[in-house]
Protein backbone atom coordinates (compact mmCIF):
# COMPACT_ATOMS: atom_id res chain seq x y z
CA UNK A 1 0.00 0.00 0.00
CA UNK A 2 1.25 3.47 -0.85
CA UNK A 3 2.22 5.35 2.36
CA UNK A 4 -0.16 8.10 3.45
CA UNK A 5 1.67 11.36 4.08
CA UNK A 6 0.77 14.85 5.21
CA UNK A 7 -0.34 17.24 2.50
CA UNK A 8 2.31 19.63 1.23
CA UNK A 9 0.29 22.54 2.65
CA UNK A 10 0.26 20.99 6.10
CA UNK A 11 3.95 20.14 5.91
CA UNK A 12 4.79 23.78 5.21
CA UNK A 13 2.89 25.20 8.18
CA UNK A 14 5.01 26.90 10.86
CA UNK A 15 3.21 25.69 13.96
CA UNK A 16 6.07 24.49 16.09
CA UNK A 17 4.28 24.82 19.42
CA UNK A 18 3.62 21.13 18.89
CA UNK A 19 6.50 18.75 18.33
CA UNK A 20 9.27 16.89 20.17
CA UNK A 21 9.01 18.93 23.37
CA UNK A 22 5.30 18.25 23.79
CA UNK A 23 5.81 14.60 22.87
CA UNK A 24 8.45 14.35 25.58
CA UNK A 25 6.09 15.95 28.10
CA UNK A 26 3.39 13.40 27.34
CA UNK A 27 5.87 10.57 27.67
CA UNK A 28 7.03 11.87 31.05
CA UNK A 29 3.45 12.22 32.31
CA UNK A 30 2.67 8.67 31.23
CA UNK A 31 5.61 7.58 33.36
CA UNK A 32 4.04 9.37 36.33
CA UNK A 33 6.39 12.36 36.40
CA UNK A 34 4.86 15.67 37.53
CA UNK A 35 5.46 18.56 35.15
CA UNK A 36 4.84 22.26 35.79
CA UNK A 37 3.21 23.48 32.59
CA UNK A 38 3.91 27.05 31.55
CA UNK A 39 3.24 26.38 27.88
CA UNK A 40 -0.43 27.03 27.17
CA UNK A 41 -3.20 29.40 28.25
CA UNK A 42 -5.65 26.66 29.20
CA UNK A 43 -7.07 28.71 32.04
CA UNK A 44 -9.45 26.22 33.70
CA UNK A 45 -6.58 23.76 34.14
CA UNK A 46 -5.12 26.18 36.70
CA UNK A 47 -8.26 26.41 38.82
CA UNK A 48 -9.63 29.58 37.23
CA UNK A 49 -13.21 28.56 36.56
CA UNK A 50 -15.79 30.26 34.31
CA UNK A 51 -18.41 32.45 36.01
CA UNK A 52 -21.06 30.26 37.64
CA UNK A 53 -23.93 32.06 35.91
CA UNK A 54 -22.55 30.97 32.52
CA UNK A 55 -22.33 27.36 33.66
CA UNK A 56 -25.84 27.40 35.14
CA UNK A 57 -27.40 28.96 32.02
CA UNK A 58 -25.76 26.36 29.80
CA UNK A 59 -27.04 23.55 32.03
CA UNK A 60 -30.55 25.03 31.97
CA UNK A 61 -30.56 25.35 28.19
CA UNK A 62 -28.82 22.08 27.36
CA UNK A 63 -32.06 20.06 26.85
CA UNK A 64 -32.95 22.48 24.03
CA UNK A 65 -29.48 22.59 22.42
CA UNK A 66 -29.51 19.40 20.37
CA UNK A 67 -30.48 20.91 17.02
CA UNK A 68 -28.62 22.93 14.42
CA UNK A 69 -28.90 26.68 14.62
CA UNK A 70 -28.70 29.27 11.86
CA UNK A 71 -25.30 28.86 10.18
CA UNK A 72 -24.12 32.18 11.61
CA UNK A 73 -25.48 31.34 15.04
CA UNK A 74 -28.46 32.00 17.27
CA UNK A 75 -30.02 35.45 17.13
CA UNK A 76 -29.79 36.34 20.84
CA UNK A 77 -26.04 35.78 21.30
CA UNK A 78 -25.31 37.50 17.98
CA UNK A 79 -27.41 40.46 19.13
CA UNK A 80 -25.41 40.57 22.36
CA UNK A 81 -22.22 40.74 20.27
CA UNK A 82 -23.74 43.69 18.38
CA UNK A 83 -24.31 45.44 21.72
CA UNK A 84 -20.74 44.62 22.72
CA UNK A 85 -19.45 46.11 19.46
CA UNK A 86 -21.36 49.28 20.32
CA UNK A 87 -19.64 49.40 23.72
CA UNK A 88 -16.34 49.13 21.85
CA UNK A 89 -17.44 52.00 19.54
CA UNK A 90 -17.40 49.88 16.38
CA UNK A 91 -19.96 51.60 14.18
CA UNK A 92 -22.63 50.15 11.95
CA UNK A 93 -22.60 46.52 13.11
CA UNK A 94 -25.83 44.55 12.61
CA UNK A 95 -26.73 41.00 13.56
CA UNK A 96 -26.01 39.98 9.97
CA UNK A 97 -22.38 41.09 10.39
CA UNK A 98 -21.77 38.68 13.29
CA UNK A 99 -20.64 35.05 12.87
CA UNK A 100 -20.41 32.67 15.82
CA UNK A 101 -17.79 29.95 15.74
CA UNK A 102 -16.20 27.07 17.60
CA UNK A 103 -13.81 29.48 19.23
CA UNK A 104 -12.15 32.38 17.43
CA UNK A 105 -9.69 29.87 15.95
CA UNK A 106 -12.27 28.35 13.60
CA UNK A 107 -13.32 31.79 12.43
CA UNK A 108 -9.74 32.94 11.81
CA UNK A 109 -9.20 30.02 9.47
CA UNK A 110 -12.58 30.60 7.83
CA UNK A 111 -11.85 34.28 7.22
CA UNK A 112 -8.61 33.43 5.43
CA UNK A 113 -10.04 30.49 3.47
CA UNK A 114 -12.67 32.82 2.03
CA UNK A 115 -10.09 35.39 0.94
CA UNK A 116 -6.83 33.89 -0.20
CA UNK A 117 -5.72 32.49 -3.53
CA UNK A 118 -2.30 30.95 -4.14
CA UNK A 119 0.37 33.62 -3.84
CA UNK A 120 -1.71 36.15 -1.91
CA UNK A 121 0.12 37.63 1.06
CA UNK A 122 -0.98 38.50 4.58
CA UNK A 123 1.14 40.58 6.95
CA UNK A 124 1.47 38.75 10.27
CA UNK A 125 3.36 40.02 13.34
CA UNK A 126 6.61 38.46 14.54
CA UNK A 127 6.34 37.11 17.14
CA UNK A 128 2.79 35.95 16.41
CA UNK A 129 0.13 33.64 17.68
CA UNK A 130 1.12 30.84 15.28
CA UNK A 131 -2.41 29.89 14.28
CA UNK A 132 -2.34 32.99 12.07
CA UNK A 133 0.76 31.87 10.19
CA UNK A 134 -0.64 28.34 9.92
CA UNK A 135 -4.05 29.46 8.66
CA UNK A 136 -2.56 31.75 6.01
CA UNK A 137 -0.40 28.89 4.75
CA UNK A 138 -3.23 26.34 4.80
CA UNK A 139 -5.42 28.77 2.86
CA UNK A 140 -2.88 28.91 0.04
CA UNK A 141 -1.45 32.28 1.02
CA UNK A 142 1.99 33.42 2.04
CA UNK A 143 2.51 34.78 5.57
CA UNK A 144 4.86 37.76 5.57
CA UNK A 145 6.08 38.57 9.06
CA UNK A 146 6.50 42.18 10.13
CA UNK A 147 8.64 42.86 13.17
CA UNK A 148 7.46 43.97 16.57
CA UNK A 149 10.11 45.99 18.41
CA UNK A 150 11.07 44.66 21.84
CA UNK A 151 12.89 47.90 22.60
CA UNK A 152 9.63 49.80 22.08
CA UNK A 153 7.58 47.51 24.30
CA UNK A 154 6.91 45.00 21.49
CA UNK A 155 4.94 47.52 19.41
CA UNK A 156 4.69 46.90 15.65
CA UNK A 157 7.47 48.46 13.56
CA UNK A 158 5.51 50.64 11.13
CA UNK A 159 8.46 51.11 8.77
CA UNK A 160 8.91 47.35 8.56
CA UNK A 161 5.20 46.97 7.76
CA UNK A 162 5.46 49.52 4.94
CA UNK A 163 8.57 47.83 3.50
CA UNK A 164 6.84 44.45 3.29
CA UNK A 165 3.71 45.51 1.42
CA UNK A 166 3.59 44.27 -2.19
CA UNK A 167 0.91 44.16 -4.89
CA UNK A 168 0.03 40.70 -3.53
CA UNK A 169 -0.68 41.92 0.02
CA UNK A 170 -4.35 41.47 0.90
CA UNK A 171 -4.46 42.18 4.61
CA UNK A 172 -2.67 42.79 7.89
CA UNK A 173 -3.12 40.91 11.18
CA UNK A 174 -3.15 42.97 14.39
CA UNK A 175 -3.03 40.93 17.61
CA UNK A 176 -3.96 43.39 20.35
CA UNK A 177 -3.63 42.69 23.25
CA UNK A 178 -0.75 40.60 22.06
CA UNK A 179 0.03 36.94 22.45
CA UNK A 180 2.88 36.06 23.11
CA UNK A 181 4.31 39.37 24.38
CA UNK A 182 1.52 40.87 26.51
CA UNK A 183 1.85 44.19 24.66
CA UNK A 184 -1.10 46.57 24.44
CA UNK A 185 -1.16 48.96 21.49
CA UNK A 186 -1.85 52.67 21.99
CA UNK A 187 -4.60 54.32 19.97
CA UNK A 188 -2.13 56.52 18.09
CA UNK A 189 -0.25 53.49 16.74
CA UNK A 190 -3.49 51.78 15.75
CA UNK A 191 -4.50 54.90 13.83
CA UNK A 192 -1.23 54.71 11.88
CA UNK A 193 -1.87 51.06 11.04
CA UNK A 194 -5.35 52.04 9.82
CA UNK A 195 -3.80 54.71 7.61
CA UNK A 196 -1.43 52.14 6.07
CA UNK A 197 -4.37 49.81 5.45
CA UNK A 198 -6.31 52.69 3.89
CA UNK A 199 -3.48 53.67 1.56
CA UNK A 200 -2.93 50.12 0.35
CA UNK A 201 -6.53 48.88 0.49
CA UNK A 202 -5.77 46.16 3.01
CA UNK A 203 -8.21 44.23 5.17
CA UNK A 204 -7.43 44.55 8.88
CA UNK A 205 -7.78 41.28 10.80
CA UNK A 206 -8.06 42.22 14.49
CA UNK A 207 -7.47 39.47 17.06
CA UNK A 208 -8.81 40.94 20.32
CA UNK A 209 -9.42 37.82 22.40
CA UNK A 210 -7.69 39.36 25.48
CA UNK A 211 -9.40 42.77 25.32
CA UNK A 212 -10.57 42.60 28.96
CA UNK A 213 -7.41 41.02 30.40
CA UNK A 214 -5.72 44.35 31.13
CA UNK A 215 -3.47 45.41 34.02
CA UNK A 216 -2.51 48.65 35.78
CA UNK A 217 -5.66 50.51 34.74
CA UNK A 218 -4.92 50.18 31.02
CA UNK A 219 -7.74 50.45 28.47
CA UNK A 220 -8.16 48.73 25.11
CA UNK A 221 -9.06 50.37 21.80
CA UNK A 222 -10.68 48.23 19.12
CA UNK A 223 -8.94 49.13 15.88
CA UNK A 224 -12.26 48.77 14.03
CA UNK A 225 -13.59 51.74 16.00
CA UNK A 226 -11.10 54.08 14.32
CA UNK A 227 -12.45 54.19 10.74
CA UNK A 228 -15.41 53.34 8.56
CA UNK A 229 -13.60 53.42 5.20
CA UNK A 230 -11.44 50.31 5.80
CA UNK A 231 -12.70 46.71 6.02
CA UNK A 232 -12.19 45.17 9.46
CA UNK A 233 -12.64 41.58 10.59
CA UNK A 234 -12.61 41.48 14.41
CA UNK A 235 -12.30 38.28 16.46
CA UNK A 236 -13.16 37.66 20.08
CA UNK A 237 -14.68 35.01 22.32
CA UNK A 238 -15.19 33.57 25.77
CA UNK A 239 -12.03 31.46 26.07
CA UNK A 240 -9.81 33.91 27.92
CA UNK A 241 -11.81 36.76 29.46
CA UNK A 242 -14.41 34.27 30.74
CA UNK A 243 -12.11 31.28 31.43
CA UNK A 244 -14.15 29.11 29.05
CA UNK A 245 -11.59 27.63 26.63
CA UNK A 246 -13.39 24.30 26.33
CA UNK A 247 -16.77 25.83 25.48
CA UNK A 248 -15.38 26.85 22.06
CA UNK A 249 -17.50 29.98 21.85
CA UNK A 250 -16.15 32.78 19.68
CA UNK A 251 -17.35 35.43 17.27
CA UNK A 252 -16.26 37.36 14.22
CA UNK A 253 -17.52 40.83 13.28
CA UNK A 254 -17.36 42.27 9.75
CA UNK A 255 -17.37 46.08 9.87
CA UNK A 256 -16.21 49.19 8.06
CA UNK A 257 -16.21 49.54 4.28
CA UNK A 258 -18.09 46.52 2.94
CA UNK A 259 -18.99 48.02 -0.47
CA UNK A 260 -16.23 46.24 -2.35
CA UNK A 261 -16.31 43.06 -0.27
CA UNK A 262 -19.50 41.43 -1.52
CA UNK A 263 -17.75 38.40 -3.01
CA UNK A 264 -15.65 37.99 0.12
CA UNK A 265 -18.69 38.17 2.40
CA UNK A 266 -20.50 35.69 0.17
CA UNK A 267 -17.50 33.38 0.64
CA UNK A 268 -17.74 33.80 4.42
CA UNK A 269 -21.44 32.93 4.27
CA UNK A 270 -20.74 29.84 2.15
CA UNK A 271 -18.05 28.57 4.52
CA UNK A 272 -20.26 29.31 7.50
CA UNK A 273 -23.03 27.21 5.95
CA UNK A 274 -20.66 24.37 5.04
CA UNK A 275 -19.86 23.69 8.69
CA UNK A 276 -23.65 23.89 9.41
CA UNK A 277 -23.20 25.86 12.66
CA UNK A 278 -20.99 26.20 15.70
CA UNK A 279 -21.80 24.17 18.81
CA UNK A 280 -25.10 25.31 20.32
CA UNK A 281 -24.19 24.98 24.04
CA UNK A 282 -21.24 27.31 23.52
CA UNK A 283 -23.47 29.82 21.73
CA UNK A 284 -25.84 29.79 24.69
CA UNK A 285 -23.07 31.01 27.00
CA UNK A 286 -22.32 34.20 25.03
CA UNK A 287 -25.29 36.38 25.94
CA UNK A 288 -25.02 35.55 29.64
CA UNK A 289 -21.28 36.19 29.64
CA UNK A 290 -21.40 39.55 27.89
CA UNK A 291 -24.37 40.77 29.91
CA UNK A 292 -23.32 39.48 33.31
CA UNK A 293 -20.87 40.47 36.01
CA UNK A 294 -17.41 40.95 34.51
CA UNK A 295 -15.38 38.98 37.05
CA UNK A 296 -12.23 39.33 34.93
CA UNK A 297 -11.92 42.82 36.46
CA UNK A 298 -11.38 41.28 39.89
CA UNK A 299 -8.65 38.98 38.56
CA UNK A 300 -6.67 41.75 36.86
CA UNK A 301 -7.02 44.32 39.69
CA UNK A 302 -3.83 45.04 41.67
CA UNK A 303 -4.93 42.57 44.36
CA UNK A 304 -6.31 40.06 41.85
CA UNK A 305 -4.78 36.67 41.20
CA UNK A 306 -3.68 37.29 37.61
CA UNK A 307 -2.05 40.63 38.41
CA UNK A 308 -0.24 39.22 41.45
CA UNK A 309 1.07 36.28 39.43
CA UNK A 310 2.18 38.56 36.61
CA UNK A 311 4.14 40.69 39.07
CA UNK A 312 5.66 37.64 40.75
CA UNK A 313 6.79 36.10 37.44
CA UNK A 314 8.23 39.41 36.25
CA UNK A 315 10.15 40.03 39.46
CA UNK A 316 11.58 36.51 39.64
CA UNK A 317 12.57 36.32 35.97
CA UNK A 318 14.30 39.69 35.92
CA UNK A 319 16.45 38.65 38.90
CA UNK A 320 18.03 35.86 36.81
CA UNK A 321 21.35 36.92 35.21
CA UNK A 322 20.99 37.58 31.49
CA UNK A 323 17.18 37.44 31.46
CA UNK A 324 15.17 40.50 30.46
CA UNK A 325 11.40 40.84 30.11
CA UNK A 326 9.06 43.53 28.86
CA UNK A 327 6.41 43.66 31.58
CA UNK A 328 3.05 42.67 30.06
CA UNK A 329 0.28 45.25 30.07
CA UNK A 330 -2.30 42.64 29.08
CA UNK A 331 -3.01 38.96 28.36
CA UNK A 332 -1.52 35.95 30.18
CA UNK A 333 2.01 35.61 28.83
CA UNK A 334 5.58 36.82 29.01
CA UNK A 335 8.21 36.58 26.27
CA UNK A 336 11.56 36.71 28.09
CA UNK A 337 14.84 37.28 26.28
CA UNK A 338 18.01 35.32 27.06
CA UNK A 339 21.20 37.33 26.54
CA UNK A 340 23.09 35.47 23.77
CA UNK A 341 26.41 36.32 25.42
CA UNK A 342 25.46 34.27 28.47
CA UNK A 343 23.21 31.80 26.66
CA UNK A 344 24.63 31.02 23.20
CA UNK A 345 21.54 29.09 22.11
CA UNK A 346 21.43 27.94 18.48
CA UNK A 347 18.40 25.64 18.76
CA UNK A 348 15.75 26.95 21.13
CA UNK A 349 13.56 23.88 20.68
CA UNK A 350 16.44 21.78 21.99
CA UNK A 351 16.82 24.30 24.83
CA UNK A 352 13.14 23.82 25.78
CA UNK A 353 13.57 20.03 25.51
CA UNK A 354 16.55 20.05 27.89
CA UNK A 355 14.73 22.30 30.38
CA UNK A 356 11.82 19.86 30.40
CA UNK A 357 14.07 16.82 30.72
CA UNK A 358 16.20 18.23 33.53
CA UNK A 359 13.76 20.36 35.51
CA UNK A 360 10.28 19.13 34.47
CA UNK A 361 9.17 22.62 33.41
CA UNK A 362 7.38 22.98 30.08
CA UNK A 363 7.73 26.24 28.15
CA UNK A 364 7.47 27.11 24.43
CA UNK A 365 10.51 28.16 22.43
CA UNK A 366 10.37 31.60 20.82
CA UNK A 367 10.78 30.36 17.27
CA UNK A 368 7.49 28.51 17.75
CA UNK A 369 5.94 31.99 17.52
CA UNK A 370 7.83 32.79 14.33
CA UNK A 371 10.38 34.92 16.14
CA UNK A 372 13.54 35.20 14.07
CA UNK A 373 16.20 34.47 16.73
CA UNK A 374 16.59 31.51 19.16
CA UNK A 375 16.86 33.84 22.15
CA UNK A 376 13.31 34.02 23.56
CA UNK A 377 10.71 31.75 25.11
CA UNK A 378 7.11 32.17 26.16
CA UNK A 379 5.64 31.25 29.50
CA UNK A 380 2.18 31.64 30.98
CA UNK A 381 1.81 33.04 34.51
CA UNK A 382 -1.40 31.10 35.22
CA UNK A 383 -0.17 28.62 37.88
CA UNK A 384 -0.80 29.62 41.48
CA UNK A 385 1.95 31.64 43.14
CA UNK A 386 3.65 28.67 44.85
CA UNK A 387 3.83 26.62 41.64
CA UNK A 388 4.90 29.65 39.63
CA UNK A 389 7.71 30.47 42.05
CA UNK A 390 8.80 26.82 42.02
CA UNK A 391 8.81 26.71 38.22
CA UNK A 392 10.83 29.90 37.79
CA UNK A 393 13.20 28.70 40.51
CA UNK A 394 13.81 25.59 38.42
CA UNK A 395 14.36 27.74 35.31
CA UNK A 396 16.87 29.80 37.32
CA UNK A 397 18.72 26.63 38.36
CA UNK A 398 18.74 25.30 34.80
CA UNK A 399 20.08 28.59 33.44
CA UNK A 400 22.81 28.67 36.09
CA UNK A 401 23.96 25.22 34.94
CA UNK A 402 23.69 26.35 31.31
CA UNK A 403 25.96 29.34 32.00
CA UNK A 404 28.56 27.09 33.61
CA UNK A 405 28.48 24.58 30.75
CA UNK A 406 28.92 27.31 28.14
CA UNK A 407 31.26 29.66 30.02
CA UNK A 408 33.99 31.09 27.79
Amino acid sequence: MKPITKSSKLASVCYDIRGPVLDKAREMEEEGQKIIKLNIGNIAAFGLEPPDEIVQDMIRNLPHAAGYTDSKGLFAPRKSVVHYSQEKHIAGVTVDDVYLGNGASELITMSLNALLDNGDEILVPAPDYPLWTASVSLSGGRPVHYLCDEGAGWLPDLDDIRKKITPNTKGIVVINPNNPTGALYPTELLQQIVEIARQHQLIVFADEIYDKTLYDGETHTSIASLADDVLFITFNGLSKNYRSCGYRAGWMIVSGDKRHARDYIEGLNMLSSMRLCSNTPGQLAIQTALGGYQSIKDLVAPSGRLCRQRDLAYNLLTQIPGVSVVKPKAALYMFPRLDPKLYPITDDQQFAYELLDEEKVLIVQGTGFNWIHPDHFRLVFLPNSDDLAEAIGRIDRFLAHYRKRHAV
